[in-house]
């Protein structure tokens, strides 16, 4: 079994900004040697550890919609089998392991293409007399969202941190 680096793993996530397959991660996986499999990856969804796919049409008459995961999903895949290597159960690494992580990133996502949106409307507006004052209240906006963000991750931080404490004073 071949290691996933941190190298591999951003590259990874670097060149599928929109998402990823189940088989492209099935044969990422295959390709380094590791044992996972289709049921696995709908298990770890199933249960909570791993995000849902999005569906998301192809482009062309009738070819229909693929689901893609958020490339992020590779390393917690390797994040939960190396737990799971440790003997830790799927109930422990549920109640250890928050796993908001995909929600956070969905939630940065979400509010990059409002904020994106609204300054494509504000430049249509640039003559209004209110423009200069809107910018002012967007970027502040944005500010107040970055904060969010870094807040609701520290937080989980934290909270995984206090986890991982008491579990090692429970086996300690």
């Amino acid at each position: 079994m071949t290691t996933l680096t941190e190298e591999v793993l951003t590259r990874l996530e670097r060149e599928h900004p929109q998402g990823i397959t189940s088989v492209e991660i099935l044969e990422l996986f295959e390709e380094h040697g590791w044992k996972f499999s289709e049921a696995t990856l709908r298990k770890y969804v199933q249960v909570g550890l791993l995000p849902r796919s999005v569906r998301v049409g192809r482009k062309g008459k009738h070819t229909g919609s693929q689901g893609l995961y958020p490339a992020t999903i590779v390393r917690r895949i390797v994040a939960i089998k190396t737990m799971m290597a440790q003997n830790l159960t799927i109930e422990e690494i549920q109640r250890e392991f928050l796993f908001v992580r995909g929600d956070i990133e969905e939630l940065e996502k979400r509010l990059g293409k409002i904020f994106k949106t609204l300054r494509d409307a504000l430049k249509k507006q640039r003559s209004e007399p209110t423009a200069l004052k809107v910018s002012a209240e967007l970027g502040a906006a944005e500010e107040l969202a970055r904060d969010l963000v870094s807040r609701i991750t520290e937080l989980e931080d934290r909270l995984k941190t206090q986890a991982k404490a008491a579990r090692r004073a429970a086996t300690g």
